[in-house]
């Protein structure tokens, strides 16, 4: 709202002098901010049409851009998936399914064991994991994701990731630390990798993926074929059996 308001202020005030017959706003006395107040409590409905307007303005706008965002990703699939793990339950994917998901979210936990019996039941579906840590609301999303990275640079992604999720929520040291010696990784070497610069900049670089897309929450689903792309919030089984389809 504060951004809203700062943007139509300004707007205000130039209608405010107009109505009121002011002069220029720069030559104006140090009475012009009351009598703009009293202009819009007598015409408030102006005011919220031209809310309303900006925010619908707003809103297009974000979506023009995310369409456009969306349809550069469906022609270059290779450069979306970047260095990100690729789950594969055969060689002859026909749908891309890119999951935003942080670890600490109650929503991905919830979703995790869905989506992975709906991998199981159609293998021509492969799942790409981007990080998009909730870091404002869950202390641990951040450190979580760069512990799966180190994770990944010792083959063992998919295994810690699904460990991880196991936890319920419950993550911290002793958890990644517990993860990884049950998984037989090199702690040394884990505990270098998700302590490193490169860990973060991974990190940020699917944040900025999500960013891009104009996505917030988690999970946040991207499918994707030949045909058609889709992007949804949560698990939506009826959008997904859609694309699905797309592919016959």
């Amino acid at each position: 709202m504060r951004r809203i308001w700062t943007t139509i202020l300004p707007l205000l005030l130039c209608w405010g002098v107009w109505i009121l017959g002011l002069a220029p706003a720069w030559a104006v006395d140090t009475n012009l901010e009351a009598a703009i107040l009293d202009v819009i409590q007598q015409h408030p409905e102006v005011i919220l049409r031209s809310l309303v307007t900006y925010q619908a303005q707003q809103q297009e706008q974000e979506h023009q851009a995310q369409l456009q965002t969306l349809n550069q990703l469906k022609q270059n699939i290779p450069a979306v998936i970047g260095s990100s793990p690729v789950l594969k339950h055969s060689q002859d994917s026909t749908v891309t399914l890119i999951e935003f998901g942080d670890y600490e979210c109650p929503f991905c936990i919830e979703a995790h064991p869905q989506l992975q019996q709906f991998l199981e039941q159609h293998p021509n579906v492969e799942l790409v994991y981007k990080h998009l840590p909730l870091i404002d609301i869950h202390p641990e999303a951040l450190p979580a994701a760069k512990a799966s990275w180190a994770a990944l640079q010792q083959g063992k992604f998919w295994e810690f990731h699904n460990a991880l999720f196991e936890r319920q929520g419950n993550l911290g040291e002793q958890a990644y630390r517990e993860i990884a010696a049950g998984l037989k990784l090199n702690l040394e070497k884990f505990d270098s990798d998700r302590h490193s610069f490169a860990a973060t900049e991974a990190i940020i670089q699917d944040m900025e993926d999500a960013s891009k897309l104009k996505i917030e929450g988690t999970p946040s689903f991207l499918a994707i074929t030949t045909e058609a792309i889709e992007l949804m919030v949560g698990l939506d089984f009826q959008l997904l059996a859609r694309v699905l389809n797309s592919t016959t």
